[in-house]
């Protein structure tokens, strides 16, 4: 805030837009990153807001909404296939198992799982209907076949309950009862504290649709499995690292160089 209100050249009352983007182009000729200009603007907004409405003075907040400038996003993170075999060896229950196996298999959210019912699951199409009553946004997801035997060998341990919901609580006083989103969210907890790993259940989603992209999945088949409603969203997991990029990059340029040698070579 110090660093503005030196910069200004102008009473603060006559401060508008214009001035706040020439202050911007000050800030990036500094070579400051878009986060923390934008941090500079949420400090220099909340002082004219306080100047406005604690001190009552007559003015217009010059940084106006929309202003602030755009940040890259960072890309999901991806477990590779050694972290994969890590995290599941590691594994303690056969609900745990059955659980990121989900994740990993079909992408589901954390929350997708702690609310699955059985009458979602079609074991015949090793399909399962994931319900969404707020936005009405139904999709129907795949299970593949290791995903499966480890649905079905938790259903022979899982304790004795009339909880339609599929994953329950193993141990204490709430044995049997629904496991919640928080409840999963401390198995993963558990063990990337016990690996050592830096991964949650978004990573296993995460994981899925890079693995289905580099295996060759169209990018709308990746996006309607995930629930996406833009594609956008999906086109995010398209790291730089894809393989599918680097195969296509190859296999167009043997095309490319062939016709140019050929053309070279011609009358």
């Amino acid at each position: 805030m110090t660093h503005f209100i030196l910069w200004l050249d102008a009473p603060i009352e006559q401060i508008t837009s214009k001035n706040i983007n020439q202050y911007i182009d000050v800030l990036q000729r500094r070579r400051l990153t878009p986060n923390t200009i934008n941090c500079h603007l949420r400090r220099i907004r909340h002082f004219y807001h306080y100047l406005s409405q604690e001190e009552h003075l007559s003015l217009t907040n010059p940084v106006k909404r929309g202003s602030a400038l755009r940040t890259s996003k960072p890309l999901p993170k991806c477990l590779s296939e050694e972290h994969v075999t890590t995290l599941f060896r590691a594994l303690r229950t056969k609900r745990d198992r059955a659980m990121f196996m989900l994740m990993l298999r079909s992408g589901l959210r954390v929350e997708e799982v702690a609310a699955l019912t059985f009458d979602a699951i079609n074991v015949e199409r090793r399909s399962i209907l994931i319900a969404d009553p707020k936005w009405g946004k139904d999709r129907v997801v795949y299970v593949s076949d290791d995903a499966l035997r480890a649905f079905l060998e938790y259903l022979k341990v899982r304790p004795p309950s009339r909880a339609k919901r599929v994953f329950l609580v193993e141990k204490g006083i709430h044995r049997g009862k629904p496991l919640s989103i928080r409840g999963l969210q401390k198995r993963i907890e558990y063990y990337a504290k016990k690996t050592g790993l830096t991964v949650s259940c978004h990573t296993l989603r995460h994981t899925w649709a890079d693995q289905m992209l580099n295996a060759g999945a169209g990018l709308e088949t990746v996006q309607d499995l995930l629930g996406h409603s833009w594609i956008t969203t999906t086109q995010r997991y398209c790291r730089l690292c894809n393989h599918r990029v680097r195969v296509d990059y190859f296999k167009a340029m043997e095309i490319v160089i062939e016709r140019t040698t050929a053309s070279a070579l011609g009358p």
